[in-house]
């Protein structure tokens, strides 16, 4: 696993109205990824957006676009996301008939590949898989909206799934989603989170100083 902490903002919280300046802001402030959560209404509760604004926003930054796709079928979509500039993608075993071909799709096209659990999924279920993976996304929220508050009973499966992987000596990161700030961002690091996806924490904070949150982040 790698050890280095990687920031991951979710533009889940930005002002839409200037999404590609806020994503090169973002860059600029020292992000390591720009996380895009992508929802359908079905699989979750909400919509957001689609493989078109990824399109439209990808000149704005040479970071990685870490893309979470919250849509089911998931493989119907893959291509059109791998395509709009997606560099992980990152899906639910719960969205697909077939875990091991969403994988193989997903490297079909030369993508990085993460599989998200949400607060309640079983590592049991990807177990089988982290292998053949690059990223386990655990969410802290039940996926659907930014803003919610950070699910402190995820830390375990945290423990768990770093326990795993240092004994299988698998190259894999471990990433934290969802209602993460200065306070739990600690403890998550402790439980083995080395990569950190954040909205409105980095976005409302400090009076939007993104910079400065991001760094807090980090370090804290």
């Amino acid at each position: 696993m790698t050890s280095s902490i990687k920031i991951s903002p979710s533009i889940l919280s930005c002002d839409f109205s200037k999404i590609g300046q806020e994503v090169e802001a973002l860059e600029k402030a020292g992000a390591d990824y720009i996380h895009v959560d992508v929802m359908d209404g079905h699989f979750v509760p909400n919509l957001t957006i689609g493989p078109e604004v990824i399109k439209n926003i990808r000149p704005f930054s040479k970071k990685i676009f870490d893309v979470h796709l919250m849509i089911s079928p998931v493989d119907d979509y893959i291509q059109q996301f791998a395509e709009a500039g997606a560099d992980i993608i990152t899906f639910h075993p719960e969205a697909t008939k077939d875990t091991k071909k969403t994988i193989e799709l997903i490297k079909k096209f030369k993508k990085k590949v993460g599989i998200s659990l949400k607060p309640k999924s079983k590592i049991d279920l990807i177990k089988d898989y982290l292998d053949q993976i690059d990223l386990v996304l655990i969410m802290s929220v039940e996926p659907g909206f930014a803003g919610q508050k950070f699910m402190p009973e995820v830390l375990p499966k945290l423990k768990e799934l770093k326990s795993i992987i240092e004994k299988e000596n698998l190259k894999l990161d471990i990433e934290i989603d969802g209602g993460i700030n200065f306070e739990n961002s600690k403890v998550a690091k402790e439980a083995g989170a080395n990569v950190l996806v954040s909205g409105s924490t980095i976005f409302k904070k400090n009076n939007g100083d993104l910079k400065k949150n991001i760094d807090l982040l980090r370090q804290n």
